[in-house]
């Protein structure tokens, strides 16, 4: 599938839940009034803050929201979704409701006449070889279907579980080695070269790190751009910076949209 397209939007790391209502409503404004202006939105990844199966998100009245949000969306400019790495269990029932066309992860894409590598960002973060190998288990096909085999409310309990370890797990990082633990999370410029040479690319485009910036960056004789997407949160203010942004493409060239004061 070559994707060519003369604008795009691309978001990602919204992690879209009910506790973050200022958050989820920006996002549908953005779906209402921004995304149709361009000719394709491409979400990377983490739109939801979890995601243990189709089937749950019908008992969800939020996500149901959300699908509608999607849909009207798709039906007006063309959708792409990518997994993340809270929500790699979104299934085709999810996506053919939405009308969202899924994306490997990675894509390439062709944006007014440029090519760009698309993945969410997670693999990148090689430095960290514990998550790695974890990646690696929950994305096999049987380990998912043995997780879709229990009720919903133990799945939910999982993956809160998983969430609460992870943020622990962070917060001890921070603590024992604050610079040693922003390497373990962060891509490596080793994984964004070997990505691009595999790709014939020098422009990257990927989210989940929650650093949101323009870099330019060389291994050896290689060099490349690399943009990362912000993660979006309007409803913490008492511990981050309001942040709501979208990195635009078009025949002006690339540049960061602050959705908050659009």
């Amino acid at each position: 599938m070559s994707l060519q397209f003369a604008s795009a939007f691309f978001i990602s790391d919204l992690h879209l839940t009910p506790s973050m209502p200022l958050t989820a409503q920006r996002f549908f404004d953005f779906c209402e009034k921004d995304a149709p202006k361009v000719d394709a939105v491409f979400i990377l990844g983490d739109l939801f803050e979890y995601w243990v199966g189709d089937d749950a998100s019908s008992q969800s009245p939020f996500q149901q929201e959300v699908k509608r949000a999607l849909a009207n969306l798709a039906n007006k400019t063309k959708t792409f979704y990518m997994h993340g790495n809270r929500d790699f269990l979104i299934g085709s029932d999810f996506l053919k409701k939405t009308g969202m066309t899924l994306l490997a992860d990675p894509t390439v894409v062709e944006i007014s006449g440029e090519k760009y590598v698309l993945c969410h960002g997670d693999s990148l973060c090689t430095a960290d070889v514990g998550y790695q190998v974890f990646r690696t288990w929950v994305r096999k096909s049987w380990v998912q279907k043995l997780f879709f085999q229990l009720p919903v409310s133990w799945r939910r309990a999982i993956a809160n579980h998983l969430r609460s370890n992870s943020h622990a797990q962070y917060q001890r990082g921070i603590r024992n080695s604050y610079a040693q633990n922003q390497i373990k999370t962060n891509v490596t410029l080793e994984a964004c070269g070997a990505i691009l040479r595999a790709h014939s690319g020098s422009n990257l485009i990927h989210g989940h790190t929650h650093l949101p910036n323009h870099h330019h960056e060389h291994l050896g004789e290689q060099r490349w751009q690399r943009w990362v997407l912000s993660d979006w949160d309007l409803d913490h203010p008492e511990s981050t910076s309001p942040r709501s942004n979208a990195l635009l493409i078009n025949n002006q060239g690339v540049r960061t949209l602050d959705l908050i004061k659009t």
